[in-house]
């Protein structure tokens, strides 16, 4: 069995720990590319977004207000997609790219390119009946709240906190003191679980959180800077924690 206190709240991440993508990036820009006659490979985009998605500033928007923030939502991932593209080579046959984008950016909004991992709902269900808070931390946008209806998992948590809300992007500890805040809580009570070396287990050891790191078979982007992995906990599968937390481990 793990080693760890048990919590008196959970914080998980969301894409990439919860739910991951039915097909790679690349691949659906490639799709909607060629809708409009535009030809590119899905592995030259998927290499191209790595790059554009890692090198761009925090989605992250401290200083917009709040009816403002959609737009300055899917400018930031219209930038990111551009410069994806034009990595790739092909930004400049596209005439209209945001009348390109518009429809990904509503795609990714729906439940079509997302697929649930398959303990999340029984692990959720089982962790929610103990009465412990779960609360999600997400470099995501506000197209998260609709997702996790369509997804089925809103009912779970008390809290989303999402980074273009907060004006403070994982692994910043800001974000993570923002949504312990709440429960007046110590941050050692608290669990984070996320796939991400730096963006959740180095972003909660910063904030003093316990940093579970989930590392499932397919990661989603590729982590850099990892040093010392031995250090912190991994699992494989959110079942793992279910002994500690008082479940059936073979819930």
């Amino acid at each position: 069995m793990i080693a760890l206190p048990t919590p008196t709240l959970i914080a998980l991440d969301a894409v990439g720990t919860l739910f991951g993508l039915k097909e790679s990036v690349g691949a659906v820009y490639a799709r909607f590319a060629a809708k409009g006659g535009i030809s590119v490979s899905a592995a030259a985009l998927d290499q191209a977004f790595f790059s554009a998605f890692q090198a761009a500033p925090p989605c992250a928007f401290a200083h917009v207000a709040a009816a403002d923030r959609p737009r300055a939502e899917f400018a930031w991932w219209q930038a990111v997609a551009a410069d994806t593209f034009a990595r790739a080579g092909v930004l400049d046959q596209f005439e209209d790219f945001r009348g390109f984008f518009a429809p990904v950016f509503s795609y990714y909004a729906t439940a079509a390119p997302w697929h649930l991992y398959p303990e999340v709902s029984t692990v959720l269900e089982l962790w929610h009946q103990q009465g412990i808070p779960l609360v999600i931390i997400s470099n995501f946008d506000s197209r998260l709240y609709g997702l996790l209806k369509q997804l089925g998992l809103a009912p779970f948590f008390s809290a989303v906190v999402i980074s273009s809300e907060v004006g403070a992007a994982k692994p910043d500890p800001a974000i993570f003191e923002r949504a312990i805040a709440p429960y007046g809580i110590s941050p050692q009570q608290a669990w984070h679980i996320g796939d991400s070396w730096q963006d959740d287990v180095l972003g909660a050891q910063a904030a003093q959180l316990q940093p579970i790191w989930l590392r499932r078979a397919t990661p989603l982007l590729p982590d850099s800077g990892i040093e010392h992995p031995n250090s912190v906990v991994q699992i494989t599968d959110l079942r793992e924690l279910n002994a500690i937390l008082g479940c059936s481990a073979t819930s």
